[in-house]
């Protein structure tokens, strides 16, 4: 009988193992996706806004039926904008919650603590705006299976603003102002330095700042006396907006240029309409793009939401679309047959353009170049890749 009870117990076991190797969450008639977002803390505005992108994608896509004749069912958890905590419900996610498919984090340094855990439990993790080069590889080149991102790289927005700042400007010598803390930053500054140079430009100065500074005087007179012709700084909006208001204060009234972290209506909260002139970025999106899938997205999200939608926004909403069409393509729910799926996306229209996926598990797609006219945004041009 004990014979008998241990064999049951070991069939049992390998059959759990089995089950989880093939994991296929949700109920009969639901598939169950999970959400790891900054919905609280220093880069909430991130979070927020892709989900609620999210959110209105699947609602329309549920409204329609579903995928494969299920419901989407979404898990979302808030990391709390911190990495360890974007570790743990990235855990959470796969082990509690038995999710087939993660989106998210938003930031590349959350979306790298998360990257052990989707790959320890095959689980396919798709962030919409993680930008970091090394997100889908790792420091060898190789290929992280389970990783995947829909936005262009840190190098692509590096060598763009070069080339703006160079071709656009005529802007022959820059001073950079970089976040010493943010790998985000790091990846922007070093591609826009090697472009910049090969270009011709010249650096003038490079300083440094921490994420959470607020008095950055000090290092804007060092700038300022270096007498650049344009100022790169590679951040997010809570330190860019500080910077921008006080570089105006001290007469430093160049032109700023930068990449995706700008967008952010806290921007233009902590510069102050009067200092936000000059002010150049990169970015996934348009509100003023006049195509007629910018204009279907935007009328929807206007009357969900009763405001426009920023980049963000649109980055989560094509995000819940690309995860339902690789469902879809997949024939199946578990998470192997999902991320066969993701690998193989060819031409897959998109609000931020169409895309594919390369063999690093990137898209192919093209960039948009905004500017801060007085407070308010004007689209400048798009690039292709």
């Amino acid at each position: 009988m004990k014979k008998s009870v241990s064999l049951l117990a070991a069939v049992l076991v390998g059959t759990s193992l089995l089950a989880g190797c093939t994991k296929s969450g949700g109920s009969s008639n639901t598939i169950k996706i999970g959400l790891n977002y900054e919905l609280s803390g220093g880069v909430a505005t991130y979070g927020q806004s892709i989900v609620q992108g999210i959110d209105l994608a699947f609602e329309e896509i549920n409204a329609k039926g579903g995928v494969l004749g299920k419901k989407i069912e979404t898990v979302k958890v808030d990391n709390k904008s911190d990495s360890q905590e974007a570790s743990n419900v990235a855990t959470k996610l796969a082990t509690k919650e038995k999710v087939v498919l993660m989106l998210g984090p938003a930031t590349s340094g959350n979306t790298k603590a998360a990257t052990p855990q989707a790959t320890q439990y095959k689980v396919p993790l798709i962030s919409a705006s993680a930008t970091a080069d090394d997100v889908t590889v790792d420091k060898n080149g190789k290929v992280r299976d389970y990783i995947f991102k829909t936005c262009f790289s840190d190098s692509f927005q590096g060598v763009i603003m070069a080339n703006f700042a160079y071709n656009d400007l005529s802007a022959q010598n820059a001073a950079i102002l970089e976040d010493s803390t943010s790998d985000y930053s790091k990846g922007l500054t070093k591609s826009f330095k090697e472009k910049y140079a090969a270009l011709g430009g010249k650096v003038v100065d490079e300083e440094a700042y921490k994420a959470g500074d607020t008095d950055f005087r000090a290092v804007l007179t060092k700038i300022k006396a270096a007498n650049p012709s344009v100022l790169f700084i590679p951040g997010y909006y809570q330190e860019v907006g500080q910077i921008v208001k006080q570089a105006r204060e001290a007469g430093l009234n160049v032109p700023v240029i930068g990449g995706d972290g700008y967008d952010s209506p806290k921007l233009l909260e902590l510069a102050g309409k009067d200092n936000l002139d000059q002010v150049y970025y990169t970015n996934h999106y348009s509100s003023l793009d006049t195509t007629p899938e910018v204009v279907k997205f935007k009328d929807a999200f206007t009357k969900k939401n009763s405001k426009d939608p920023d980049a963000f926004n649109a980055l989560g909403y094509d995000l819940a679309y690309f995860a339902a069409d690789a469902i879809t393509r997949a024939g199946k729910t578990d998470s192997e047959s999902i991320k066969a799926a993701l690998e193989t996306t060819k031409d897959f229209d998109a609000v931020t353009g169409k895309f594919s996926i390369d063999k690093t598990h990137n898209p192919v797609k093209s960039i948009t170049v905004l500017e801060w006219k007085k407070g308010e945004l004007a689209f400048v041009k798009k690039v292709n890749p």
